[in-house]
Parts: C-alpha cells; structure tokens; sequence
C-alpha cells in the first residue's frame, strides 16, 4: 500500500468511523461488537482500495460494509436461537420419555470419557503420542504446558498431537470400548 493511500484511507477513518460506529450500534445494540464491525469494514477497504482504488464516497462504502457485516452476524445468531431452541425442545421431550433400561443394561460401558481414553492410548500410536493426546484430549493441558513437564519444545508437543490423530483417523480406530480379546 502505497504511503498516500495509508494517508487517505487514515483520514477518511478518522472522519467517518465515529458515523460508522454510531450507525452500527443502532443496528446491533452491542458498542463494543458494533466498534469490531467497524474495523473488520475497515480492514476490507485496506485490502481492497490499495487494488481497486478509494470509492467515490469511501465513508458510504465502509457504512456499507458494516452493515452487511452486522446483518450477517444477527442473521447467524437468529439461525444459533432457533438451533437451540429446537435442541430444547427435543431435550425437553426426551426427558419426558419413559427410559429403555433394557438398552441401557445391554450397553456394558456407556461412558464416552472411557471410549477417548481408549482412543487417546490406542496401541497403534506410540507411547510419546499416547502420552500428549491423553494429556490434552482427557487432562485439558494446553500444548505448552505439556512441552514444559516433558522438558520438550511446544513445537515437538503440537506435532505429536497432530500425528496422533493422524494415525488414529488413518487406522479407522473406531469410538468403542474394546470387548472380549481386545
């Protein structure tokens, strides 16, 4: 970007996005999240005018792009509360349902948690990607706390983790609890 049209598009922020953010705020009630449609609006112009050129009307043009912004994310939102609301509604209607214990006595483990601790140490994953998957995956460690308890670099930790599921997704390992033999 050239250093006149950092400058241009720097004015033109400094005039307009008050307007903008004002503008926004209406629509979306939120001043914080209507300042973030603002700037996201912002960013577009960056990486567009620098090609394209400044519109005739740049202020429009950044009002413009957080509005669509804005309808985009109320239209996200209204599709997440109808989502779960019909989650809650079908949760509401299973818990009216009269339980199917002999289902429930067929299934010998039915704890999920069980099933990933069997993935996590599968035996086709090596011990060292045993240990970071079940440590991130069951323990909530975060890679970096890991790399520090093995004294091993974040990066080596990251990788592991990645090869891990690699392998697992590779090898078809299935979300069971071993039977019999197994």
């Amino acid at each position: 970007m050239t250093t006149h049209t950092h400058r241009t598009v720097d004015a033109i922020w400094r005039i307009e996005s008050a307007r903008i953010i004002a503008g926004i705020t209406r629509i979306v009630s939120d001043v914080g999240l209507a300042e973030e449609l603002a700037q996201d609006a912002l960013v577009s112009a960056l990486q567009q005018w620098p090609d394209s050129g400044i519109p005739d009307n740049p202020g429009a043009w950044l009002m413009a792009a957080a509005k669509y912004r804005a309808i985009d994310l109320l239209r996200r939102n209204k599709r997440l509360g109808e989502r779960q609301a019909e989650l809650g509604r079908e949760l509401e209607e299973r818990e009216l349902l009269v339980p199917d214990y002999d289902t429930a006595l067929d299934d010998d483990i039915g704890d999920d948690l069980l099933r990933l601790v069997f993935i996590s140490c599968h035996p086709v994953l090596t011990t060292e990607a045993r240990v970071a998957l079940t440590l991130r995956l069951l323990g909530g460690l975060t890679t970096t706390e890991i790399a520090r308890a093995f004294l091993v670099s974040e990066a080596t930790v990251a990788q592991r983790i990645v090869r891990a599921k690699r392998t697992l997704a590779d090898a078809h390992v299935p979300f069971e609890v071993p039977r019999g033999a197994e």
